[in-house]
């Protein structure tokens, strides 16, 4: 079983980890500078995936436990390798603002597959009120930007669409196939190892050139984006993945678009502070509370204090 409301610890935590994705954006658009896109994504996999198997060798862990474990880590890295293919091709047809807007939908697709598909995390009223006040928060911060879809930008957003749809489909497939079979790290290796050939080899067959050159600072964003961001904030979100309901989890998601804007945009990149950033923020974390919110008369809710036995 799982913890079925988070602690404010794990809400820290949770928070961190979207501020750590938030800046990433940044980090993304300055290595984009010299680094063709699907290539970034292929490389940030692979190195991550080979620092997380030397610390998991280190640590005596086994790579791979068993055949049919595998097949399912393989099937996690390649929704995983899916995911940001689609994010990466959509971009050359739609607007940045609009995919944003579109992936960060996958709290609803985690929400109704939980609900679905998983046992202890069912949708209530709370539970999806919450979900929508977090989503018109976000959605407020591009209201002015998203403009009206042409025939080629919906091409885009379908793609974007789909990616958000499989952001949640990799976090379900872990709850339900790998939770309890595998440790955190492991799931890390899997989405990582299995998802890198796939995005390397559509950047060599669709990226020319791959870069164009390699300055100290793509030094430091292709650091932060294979060390901080695939492989330490990755461990830490399975961690949680196994402890608690993907739709408490992915619920907070929405806040790496609002950290996005707010910590590349102002402290990265110069932007400025607006009111409607500021009321953002509020719309989600109303949107969290709410989430969270947890009624004693919900015959579903269990409370765990620990991970079960392996």
């Amino acid at each position: 079983m799982y913890k079925a409301q988070l602690r404010w610890q794990t809400v820290v935590t949770l928070l961190a980890l979207a501020m750590t994705w938030g800046a990433n954006m940044a980090f993304i658009k300055f290595a984009a500078r010299e680094v063709a896109p699907l290539f970034m994504a292929g490389l940030r996999s692979l190195v991550a995936a080979v620092f997380i198997f030397l610390y998991m060798r280190r640590r005596g862990i086994s790579v791979f436990p068993s055949a049919v474990i595998t097949g399912h880590g393989a099937i996690v890295g390649l929704l995983f390798a899916a995911e940001f293919a689609l994010i990466y091709v959509g971009l050359q047809y739609t607007l940045a603002s609009r995919t944003y807007l579109l992936v960060y939908t996958a709290p609803f697709f985690a929400a109704l597959g939980a609900h679905f598909f998983l046992k202890d995390d069912r949708l209530n009223w709370w539970k999806g009120t919450g979900l929508v006040v977090a989503f018109a928060g976000v959605a407020l911060l591009f209201v002015r930007k998203l403009g009206l879809p042409t025939s080629e930008s919906l091409k885009g957003d379908f793609m974007a669409l789909v990616a958000g749809a499989l952001w949640a489909a990799t976090t379900l497939y872990i709850k339900r196939y790998l939770t309890g079979q595998t440790r955190p790290l492991q799931a890390v290796f899997f989405q990582l190892f299995f998802s890198f050939p796939l995005l390397l080899g559509l950047s060599f067959l669709t990226e020319s050139p791959l870069m164009s050159g390699f300055s100290m600072l793509t030094g430091i964003s292709l650091f932060y984006q294979c060390i901080v961001v695939a492989s330490v904030s990755f461990i830490f979100w399975f961690e949680l993945v196994h402890r608690y309901p993907v739709s408490l989890l992915h619920a907070f998601t929405f806040f790496v678009p609002v950290f996005g804007i707010s910590i590349s945009g102002v402290l990265m990149l110069g932007e400025v502070i607006t009111t409607r950033l500021v009321l953002a923020l509020c719309m989600v974390g109303l949107g969290m509370i709410m989430v969270n919110h947890r009624s004693g008369k919900d015959p579903h809710v269990r409370v765990h204090d620990t991970l079960p036995s392996r």
